[in-house]
């Protein structure tokens, strides 16, 4: 569907009804602006509605792809409309949080309806002693252990798509699938 065309649509204050009471009997005037009323209604009518347009849960969802792109949510074509409208309300808080756990598991749980329990080396220590032994060299290694919630299962390439666009780069990904959360009195 297209807004520049939409038959029937009337605007809300007609031009000739504005015109000097001159023309308000005269018929090609009445004629001319309805013929305006008619190209001009859904011009108005979208800059009546331009707030709806610029928010991602109430936009047109042809629209929704452009709005997406203002904010850097990187929506996949094949998701459902729900599952996009919500990544384009959450891109800028997920930005946010680009490169940490937190920010991996949030767009694991967006994107795949998974939760994950994600490891990464670390190499960050603390001491309240001066020349205390330094942290071991990190792992270089970002292990994400999914698990599906929302589904029955889960893809692996997928789960490994979102962690490569999500982690940093000099870190290789590994992504295992578990069938639900890990279990928490291992050793």
């Amino acid at each position: 569907m297209t807004r520049a065309a939409i038959p029937g649509l009337a605007g809300r204050h007609a031009i000739g009804t504005l015109l000097p009471a001159l023309y308000a009997d005269d018929d090609l005037a009445q004629r001319f602006t309805a013929g305006l009323d008619t190209v001009l209604a859904p011009v108005l009518s979208t800059l009546d509605n331009l707030p709806a347009y610029l928010d991602p849960r109430l936009t047109p969802a042809d629209f929704l792809d452009w709005l997406s792109s203002w904010v850097g949510a990187g929506l996949d074509p094949a998701w459902p409309e729900e599952l996009r409208r919500a990544a384009v309300v959450r891109a800028v808080e997920l930005h946010r949080r680009r490169g940490t756990r937190r920010g991996l598991a949030e767009r694991l749980w967006l994107c795949l309806g998974a939760r994950a329990e994600i490891s990464d080396g670390g190499g960050a220590r603390w001491s309240t002693t001066a020349d205390s032994e330094l942290p071991p060299a990190p792992a270089g290694e970002l292990l994400v252990r999914a698990w599906p919630v929302r589904t029955d299962r889960l893809d692996r390439a997928q789960v490994l798509d979102v962690v490569r666009a999500s982690c940093p780069v000099h870190l290789t990904c590994r992504a295992e699938i578990l069938p639900g959360p890990p279990d928490r009195g291992e050793g």
